[in-house]
């Protein structure tokens, strides 16, 4: 839905403001930030009061018992605001945008329809734009506002939409904003430069992320103006899409890496080892440590998730907007690593070049958007659930936040463009199988038009609000949300206290404790603290102690982190895979292979036959991180045993064999009895991109000549492998409708 366009209209947390003297971002695409801010803007306790009691009569809302909504920041203070993020202290960064306005959205292009698809990095954009909006073309571009008014509708004007980063502080501890300070604005070059959709604050810096890249910001004089910046990650926007799917999203992961996404405007990445991560069709989840090394795609097909939250488990669960098409649905998706859900920015527009062959539309008429069914393409994951329209902030409660009724939650906006029908929903997943299903499903707040989620140091949830439609409209506001029955408990106060805490001063045995906290904010700060001090022994013991299973999990993330700089403290977790808990011998499996611990191979064989699926899952998916080929046999076991019937499983194993088989063994595959295991082979000879996979034309189910014929036609083509498809026409009789288009 068209929520999307609002999400990453905005700059997350970190209020930016830059002098004059600062240097521009990213070389020739950098940042042109204004160095004459407006001024800082202080408001009396009366005024506050004032607009509180105005806004309270004027705003209907509906909520469940127990919970009450108050207004923290007024317009007075704030304008189109988006994304927010919350410090230790209290204090709110948001990012407000006017590229709401922004006419580039593709809708609005159809004759750029054929040649967008062709453009492959954001230098190709920037060349596209140059071209379209030269000042020579002023005449036949009159959908260009004359926004510097120089009587020329061209790129410069595009320029004039600027990004902005805002900081609201409580001054006075009356529990309502009373300053608000914009610490930058601009981001504006060139067109190429999108909506800023994603703020965090990290360890005093503001990370934030603005197509075409993500940079840390720093404000070292404490003046409120960012005065250091650094790129962290560029290459992102090489192509138009729908207004706004760009960066947003950006999360301190459980392991320790930063996680951000982008829409599906596209990618094209050089990381700082110097290999190209190119996906120029689609979006993508990424990560990286919190100085852009370690580059990863974590996983790809993404339409536009707006934001995502990790639960208690380490689980990166979001939800992802709809392509507008009739009959479609918003998706709810679990995201586990080297996953693809299926989008891909050709499906949104069909062949709208040619009226007499634009009936098939692939993500449609394949029903990609659906939960698992017969005949699904098989190289992806699909949803958990169908969700509700205009997904946008999301966030997980931390475990102390609201009440012990919302415990265990994910909350999530729902953006339709006008207040009344605007929501936030709650809701919890079970785990099914390797994955998981939907299990509740409620309505936290109706009534206010909310796009960002964060939960405070004290327990609230803070909500920025676009006020009504789908433009910039000059208009904003901030709530908080909370439970006055658990407001204020002693247990809150204490969370309040940790996390202004400095814990470097703590005794270790203190912070190792704290790893037991009701609080994932306080265990992750916990875990992060004894990760900064080298020492793995702790953490080792920690791991190693039934008592408490979260942590248990802290404490292997942990030595993750440890382990992705001296390979040596993996060893501790080898243990772990013959632990009476699943959920620890899942854990132990995934960090394994997230940090590529060879040696654990033998060691992880065999877990492929354990009782529980989601170690199945982890264990798979490790083998094929750790590069143990002797594993590619019992992983062709361990196929044959699900036959398909989990389609999680079958992500790991085609994504494991793709990593460790030879292709030749692949190929052999074509005549397994099990469907499952061909199949898988199918999908793992589609990420080789090897020509092998026409083997599997043959295939007597029809389903999986299908998906081989899906492999070689799709995402660019197996050229190789072409001929053998096309020969395939003329000698079988074939009534399946994705192998004939």
């Amino acid at each position: 839905m068209r929520t999307k366009i609002l999400r990453r209209c905005c700059l997350l947390a970190g209020l930016l403001t830059v002098p004059a003297a600062l240097p521009l971002i990213g070389g020739q695409s950098g940042a042109r930030l204004e160095p004459n801010l407006p001024k800082p803007v202080q408001l009396s306790p009366a005024e506050t009061a004032r607009l509180a009691e105005e806004l309270r009569q004027k705003v209907q809302v509906e909520m469940p018992p127990g919970l009450e909504l108050t207004l923290w920041a007024p317009e007075a203070l704030i304008v189109d605001p988006i994304a927010i993020d919350v410090d230790p202290h209290g204090t709110v960064y948001v990012a407000s945008s006017s590229r709401n306005n922004l006419p580039l959205d593709i809708r609005g292009h159809p004759n750029w329809f054929p040649i967008v698809h062709t453009l492959k990095t954001v230098e190709d954009l920037r060349s596209f734009y140059e071209k379209e909006m030269a000042p020579a073309r002023s005449a036949e571009n009159a959908w260009i506002p004359d926004r510097n008014k120089d009587g020329s509708r061209d790129i410069r004007d595009l320029t004039e939409f600027k990004e902005r980063l805002y900081r609201l502080k409580d001054t006075n501890g009356d529990g309502r904003a009373d300053f608000s300070q914009v610490m930058a604005e601009g981001f504006n070059a060139d067109p190429t430069w999108d909506v800023a959709g994603g703020v965090l604050y990290h360890e005093g810096d503001l990370i934030f992320g603005v197509p075409p890249g993500i940079y840390r910001l720093k404000d070292t004089t404490g003046d409120g103006v960012i005065d250091q910046q650094r790129t962290i990650s560029e290459g992102y926007n090489v192509h138009p899409a729908f207004g706004g799917h760009g960066i947003s999203g950006l999360i301190m992961g459980p392991d320790g890496r930063l996680y951000w996404e982008v829409g599906d405007m596209g990618f094209s990445v050089v990381d700082q080892e110097g290999r190209r991560w190119s996906y120029p069709h689609e979006g993508g989840v990424f990560r990286s440590e919190p100085d852009g090394s370690g580059f990863e795609v974590f996983a790809t097909g993404i339409r536009n998730l707006q934001e995502f939250s990790f639960d208690e488990h380490g689980n990166l669960i979001s939800v992802d907007n709809d392509g507008d098409h009739q009959g479609e649905h918003e998706r709810l998706v679990y995201i586990p690593y080297g996953s693809d859900s299926g989008w891909r920015s050709t499906w949104q527009y069909g062949k709208y070049t040619d009226p007499k062959n634009n009936r098939y539309n692939v993500w449609m008429d394949e029903g990609l958007f659906k939960p698992r069914h017969a005949g699904q393409g098989a190289h992806i994951i699909p949803p958990v659930a169908p969700y509700h329209a205009g997904p946008s902030g999301m966030v997980y409660n931390p475990g102390t936040a609201l009440s012990e009724e919302w415990r265990n939650h994910f909350f999530v906006t729902s953006f339709p463009g006008a207040p009344a029908n605007a929501r936030i929903h709650a809701f919890t997943l079970k785990e099914d199988g390797a994955g998981f299903a939907l299990d509740t499903d409620k309505v936290l707040l109706q009534g206010i038009l909310a796009v960002g989620l964060r939960f405070g140091p004290e327990g609230a949830m803070y909500v920025t609000d676009w006020v009504t439609g789908w433009d910039s409209n000059n208009a904003g506001r901030l709530w908080k949300l909370d439970a006055p029955a658990a407001a204020g408990s002693p247990m809150r106060k204490e969370v309040q206290g940790l996390l202004i805490e400095d814990f470097a001063a703590r005794a270790l045995p203190d912070v190792v404790t704290l790893l037991r906290h009701a609080d994932m904010r306080i265990r992750q700060k916990a875990q992060f603290e004894i990760v900064r001090r080298g020492d793995s022994k702790p953490l080792v013991a920690v791991a190693a102690d039934p008592a408490h299973r979260l942590a248990r999990l802290h404490a292997m993330w942990g030595i993750g982190q440890l382990a992705r700089k001296d390979a040596q403290h993996a060893a501790h977790l080898a243990a772990l895979l013959k632990d009476g808990d699943a959920e620890v011998r899942a854990q132990a499996a995934k960090v394994l292979g997230d940090v590529r611990h060879r040696a654990s191979g033998d060691a992880l064989v065999p877990l492929l036959a354990d009782a529980a699926p989601r170690v199945r899952f982890f264990a798979t998916e490790a083998l094929g991180r750790v590069r143990h080929t002797a594993a590619a046999a019992p992983i062709v076991e361990m196929l044959g045993e699900n036959d398909d019937r989990d389609v999680y499983l079958r992500h790991a194993g085609s994504l494991a064999l793709s990593q460790i088989a030879e292709p030749s063994m692949l190929e052999g595959l074509a005549k397994h009895p099990s469907r499952g295991v061909r199949l898988a082979a199918t999908v793992a000879l589609r990420r080789m991109k090897h020509p092998g996979v026409e083997r599997f034309l043959a295939d007597a189910d029809e389903g999986i000549a299908a998906e081989a014929a899906r492999a070689i036609n799709d995402d660019g083509s197996i050229a190789a492998a072409v001929p053998a498809l096309a020969r395939v026409l003329g000698t079988r009789p074939l009534t399946n409708e994705p192998f004939l288009r």
